[in-house]
């Protein structure tokens, strides 16, 4: 099954700052070679369930691994059966919108 989410990944017990973990969950989003697209408060990953899935769980060992004691994520999840839609597909649907 295809999904798409969206991810927040929020370092707790690390300071103010929480670059440097969200630049190491991005590696591992980037590693995994899914279709992603980071924004301002969270990354937007879209594949297979499992994989996107194994993503989110290894972005929070690697955070943990950098010392982070607790970690809270925010995780929104969408699947679609009846035809195949990308996060472009859905970007492009509301720009040709705004265009009328």
């Amino acid at each position: 099954m295809q999904v798409m989410v969206d991810l927040c990944v929020v370092p707790l017990g690390v300071g103010v700052s929480v670059s440097p973990q969200v630049a190491a969950c991005q590696r591992v989003i980037q590693a995994s070679g899914l279709n992603y697209r980071m924004h301002a408060y969270g990354t937007n990953i879209e594949g297979p369930w499992d994989e996107v899935m194994a993503v989110v769980k290894r972005c929070h060992e690697v955070v943990h691994e950098m010392g982070a004691p607790r970690i809270t994520s925010t995780l929104r999840v969408g699947t679609r059966i009846d035809r195949a839609q990308s996060m472009d597909d859905k970007v492009a649907s509301v720009e040709a919108l705004l265009k009328e």
